[in-house]
């Protein structure tokens, strides 16, 4: 816990540097912080709203900019003044600066970077110390919401003075036999006890302890005979290493042992093992460090697509922004999980972290779930997207901000590749794949061990030399040249870094279903049909197309796995559209639109393009995947709802999605007949329906043999509140999501339900956050009243830190019954 001042904008005028220290009276220990307010960390103050109809869409409307200043008093034991006391920190949005007791010790720039300050030498035994940071958020720096603030985790990291340097031990495996595996550990020691050293170094295998969750993995405090990851004797161990540390320089060690008989890492079965790294001076221990590898091997080849332990493994991946919905950019370890288990569900097996380096947790849980990782470092280099973006920082921070994102995660097996940007403007110019392959040997100098890729969103970059930037081409929105790529470059690897692009409004319809281009819509919604896109990209059915007919790509990343805040396309009025074209009159005619958008103030503050909406419930795109990517599934969909009591007789197409590959179609009983789905068709269709109340159904077959039914019924009036525990599905975590809906008294749901809801909680559990999906609605998300959006509501729930009390959670809906659910 700290305390938290988000001064009044122009308050804070000056930029302090380390000269100013002495001036800034925030950072003073006798400074009065008692009207504070006091929060826990991870924290995002932009979220806390409220939103502003006349900001940026493209940033969610949202007070994201400003600076803000946090302070937190800390004890120090005598004894730990004998060694080294860093502070961690994962994220901070933005341009931190640090004081320790008044003393200036550092700061960074990139806001999506992790690093780390020495606090040593300004720290007091006792509990008077102070540590002051400043965060400054400036306008035109980011093209969606970046949030603001402490928004991932920070730690306070004790070791000697003769210690593993940070992210300092290296692992890698590059022999792997169906009986054996070379593990090869590489070890960085720093040594600041002001002379020479001779430390000891050795590493022990082991298996790891399983109990232990992610968010305990990450990070140590160093206490000799702390229990931490291992469990059980150790696999392998190597001889003690004797290296010669010399003060304020790193010795480095490397050493290879075997493990016998490995447990591989992969989708299936996710395997890791723990590398446990001592370090001796003098016959005492002066440091231990735990690191998490898995064995695998990975390769991207140009004819078969992406190999994993030497077997072709589809990429199923989708891009995901950082933020998590009502709850902003404040990183959650549960609400990570909830949306990687929903992910699955649908069949996804890897993420691209678009377009910046992601929380470190989030690659621990890829990890534990056998979820592959694009780790993508920048959205832009020295040429600009926003004005105050990344491009302002780019020449001096960019090789520091690389290596911080390689280091740090490297030793992931769930990490397949790095990507050194997205669409970025320089690889439009002749010479700009020089950078590239700049960037890209910065990568590797930190991990031979993978290859590099950048997001390409013009078709000319397969072509004109600037594929030699990097080892893999990642296309954005290009299915359709795959195989030109694959002719023209026969050794090169390829694949769709960012693919569809398909927008939609979970559980709204409109007629007739069309597959032209989305016409702007006064209620700012878009139908759910999944035929919608924006202007640059493709329906899912047309990559699906393009990965079908070119078996050479290694699968695809869709834009997006789950809805975001910012970027509500196509009613954000948002000029950064214009970078998706290379061709001048699509240009032209996009900023004409665009132009027209701005007059009318679009209430829009969130993406329509997840697969997921921003409260996490499924569109009817989630069914469309999961029919792809889970073949063996029997599953079906029919969209869409039956609810259309002012439509009756009147033509209401129906689309089943359904792995299956036969479909037959009833309404109330009587057959609209039977379709087998033909090559390169990814839906069934029934275009000639007439819509009457009751009931539509479908009857699925594969290979002949029944397969899977689903079915939609006309609902009747409201009967009932339904509460149903969203996540966890079981086991505890720190937040229970609650979803809501109303049903009718046979407890058939109400798909078009907009009932007003008032929320209480009650026991141990306090009420952080409620969300609908809408992209429009501009409440605050921690109100405790929301209306229900096409039947559906979320509620997010934190357990109270300190309390095993129960939870109790009532909703009310005027003229329904009160509903409660315990948690």
């Amino acid at each position: 816990m700290g305390k938290f001042l988000l001064p009044e904008p122009g308050s804070v005028t000056e930029r302090p540097d380390s000269s100013l220290g002495g001036t800034v009276e925030y950072v003073q220990a006798d400074y009065d912080d008692s009207e504070w307010r006091e929060l826990n960390l991870p924290h995002d103050w932009g979220i806390e709203g409220p939103f502003d109809l006349n900001a940026p869409g493209e940033t969610a409307k949202l007070p994201w900019q400003g600076i803000g200043w946090y302070r937190k008093q800390f004890e120090i034991d005598e004894a730990d003044l004998g060694g080294m006391v860093f502070l961690d920190i994962d994220g901070a949005m933005a341009n931190p600066l640090i004081w320790c007791n008044g003393a200036f010790v550092g700061g960074w720039r990139f806001g999506y970077a992790s690093f780390r300050v020495d606090l040593t030498p300004h720290l007091r035994a006792g509990g008077d110390n102070l540590i002051s940071i400043r965060l400054e958020n400036l306008d035109e720096s980011s093209r969606w919401y970046p949030g603001s603030g402490l928004y991932r985790n920070v730690w306070l990291v004790k070791s000697s003075r003769v210690h593993v340097e940070q992210w300092g031990v290296h692992v890698t495996t590059p022999k792997i036999e169906e009986d054996s595996a070379l593990v090869c550990i590489e070890t960085v020691l720093n040594d600041e006890t002001g002379g020479e050293s001779a430390g000891k170094s050795e590493n022990a295998i082991y298996a790891p302890n399983t109990l232990l969750r992610p968010l305990e993995l990450q990070h140590r405090v160093f206490e000799a005979n702390k229990e931490g990851l291992i469990v059980g004797e150790a696999l392998v161990e190597s001889a003690r290493e004797t290296v010669e540390i010399q003060d304020g320089f790193a010795a480095h060690s490397s050493i290879c042992v075997t493990i016998d008989s490995p447990k591989l890492w992969s989708p299936h079965s996710p395997s890791r093992y723990v590398v446990e790294t001592q370090v001796w001076e003098d016959g005492q221990l002066q440091d231990r460090v735990e690191t998490l590898f898995g064995v695998r091997s990975m390769a991207f080849d140009a004819d078969n697509g992406f190999l994993l332990n030497g077997e072709r493994v589809m990429l199923q991946g989708v891009c995901l922004h950082h933020d998590h919905g009502a709850l902003g950019a404040a990183f959650n370890v549960s609400a990570m999980r909830r949306q990687l288990l929903k992910l699955q569900e649908m069949g996804c097996n890897a993420i691209r972290t678009s377009h910046n380096p992601g929380a470190p947790e989030m690659l621990d849980l890829c990890d534990e779930l056998g979820i592959f990782v694009i780790g993508e470092a920048f959205d832009c280099w020295a040429l600009p997207k926003k004005e105050n973006d990344y491009c302002t920082c780019f020449q001096r921070w960019h090789e520091r901000d690389l290596r911080a994102m390689v280091r740090r995660d490297r030793n992931h097996p769930s990490v397949i590749i790095w990507s050194i940007g997205n669409e970025i403007a320089e690889l439009w110019h002749p010479e700009g794949w020089k950078l590239g392959r700049r960037l890209s040997a910065i990568c590797k100098e930190e991990d031979s061990s993978r290859l590099t890729t950048a997001g390409y969103n013009f078709g000319g970059a397969g072509f004109d030399g600037m594929q030699a930037a990097v080892d893999v081409t990642g296309f954005n929105y290009k299915p359709d040249l795959y195989a030109e790529f694959h002719e023209r470059n026969p050794t090169r690897p390829v694949y769709g870094s960012e693919t569809s692009s398909c927008i939609s409004t979970r559980g709204a319809y409109f007629f007739p279903f069309s597959d032209e281009r989305l016409e702007g819509r006064k209620d700012f919604q878009v139908s759910s049909t999944d035929l919608h896109t924006a202007d640059w990209a493709f329906t899912p059915d047309a990559e699906f197309k393009g990965l079908d007919e070119n078996p050479c790509a290694a699968g695809e990343f869709v834009w997006t796995g789950f809805d975001y805040l910012g970027e509500p396309t196509p009613f954000n009025a948002d000029m950064t559209n214009l970078l998706n074209f290379s061709d001048l009159e699509e240009r032209e005619r996009i900023a004409r639109e665009l132009e027209e958008q701005r007059k009318n103030s679009p209430p829009s503050r969130s993406s329509y393009f997840g697969i997921i909406d921003l409260a996490g419930f499924e569109k009817d795109r989630f069914f469309l995947y999961q029919a792809r990517w889970r073949p063996q599934l029997p599953m079906a969909h029919i969209l869409p709802h039956w609810d259309w009591p002012e439509r009756e007789g009147e033509h209401t197409p129906v689309q089943v999605y359904s792995s299956g590959d036969e479909a037959e179609l009833f309404i109330n009983g009587r057959s609209l007949g039977r379709q087998k789905r033909g090559p390169l068709q990814y839906r069934f269709r029934w275009d000639e329906v007439y819509y009457e109340p009751g009931e539509i159904r479908v009857e699925t077959y594969k290979d002949g043999e029944p397969w899977a039914t689903a079915s939609r019924k006309t609902p009747g009036p409201a009967s009932n509140i339904v509460l149903e525990q969203n996540y966890p599905r079981e086991g505890e975590a720190d937040l229970t999501y609650v979803a809501v809906s109303l049903a009718d008294e046979k407890g058939v749901t109400l798909p078009r339900a907009t009932d007003e809801l008032s929320v209480q909680v009650e026991g141990g559990g306090e009420l952080i956050a409620t969300d609908n999906g809408d992209p429009t609605r501009l409440e605050p998300f921690q109100s405790s009243t929301l209306p229900l959006f096409y039947g559906k509501a979320i509620v997010i729930i934190r357990r109270k830190p300190d309390t095993d009390a129960g939870i109790k959670v009532k909703v009310v809906a005027a003229g329904l019954p009160e509903a409660e659910l315990s948690v």
